[in-house]
């Protein structure tokens, strides 16, 4: 199967956004309190916790800051905040679309965060459906390269096709396999069960059309805008249409 990956690059965009203005924990602890609230405080029962503890753990969160964060989220503890997501369109210069994710315990200061620096530089918020019915919301797991040494390419590839997943984008470095949202918690159990062990995985929202942009000050200016959004207090995950 075949297709494009933007892993590697928003993953290494949000990993110096979150490093630059030291936020990456706060940020992991109110996904992990949000999570908690919405379906308990047992990872073996709430799938969506389970990940996020993995994605907290990755960043080495202390222990502590993850307990903390799920007790907050079951009501054990916790400052009276009530956290809450929420999904905002973009439109961007050159036909550009973003798609940001918020978790917050204040729309009011998030919006008014968000449309002051999308004005200041050429973007602004979308209507209800004016952006998201550009892309598709998928599971995604990646699979170092790595970890498939030894192992027959092809015969692989059936194999995790088998597991019930929709398409693998194989990079240089890695395997980005796809996967209906509903069904991202038994792939990832199935291809355990191959011995493979995710290097990532989660819900995130995919262009269905890459948009080329051939002029470098503008692609630069695009690019800034994606990085400042992501490095609001308050936003979760930015998606684009645009290929880097």
């Amino acid at each position: 199967m075949s297709g494009h990956s933007k892993w590697a690059t928003t993953h290494r965009q949000k990993e110096a956004a979150d490093a630059k203005k030291g936020a990456a924990f706060t940020k992991l602890a109110n996904l992990i309190t949000l999570a908690a609230k919405q379906g308990g405080g047992d990872t073996e029962s709430n799938f969506k916790l389970r990940l996020a503890v993995e994605k907290a753990r990755a960043a080495n969160m202390p222990k502590d800051n993850i307990d903390r964060a799920i007790k907050k989220g079951t009501g054990e503890a916790g400052d009276g905040k009530v956290f809450e997501e929420v999904t905002y369109e973009i439109l961007g210069p050159e036909g550009s679309k973003f798609i940001a994710e918020a978790i917050t315990d204040n729309k009011n200061r998030t919006v008014s965060d968000l449309k002051t620096t999308l004005n200041k530089n050429g973007a602004q918020l979308g209507s209800l459906n004016s952006v998201s019915w550009l892309f598709d919301r998928k599971g995604f797991i990646i699979i170092e390269k790595n970890q498939l040494a030894g192992k027959n390419p092809d015969e692989l590839e059936l194999s995790i096709i088998d597991t019930g997943t929709e398409d693998i984008i194989q990079e240089a470095d890695f395997w980005d396999i796809r996967t209906a949202p509903e069904s991202l918690g038994l792939v990832i159990k199935n291809l355990k069960n191959l011995g493979l062990e995710p290097k990532e995985s989660g819900l995130a929202y995919f262009a269905k059309e890459d948009l080329v942009v051939a002029d470098s000050e503008i692609l630069a200016k695009i690019e800034r805008i994606y990085n400042l959004i992501e490095e609001l207090d308050d936003i979760n995950n930015v998606y684009t249409n645009v290929s880097w």
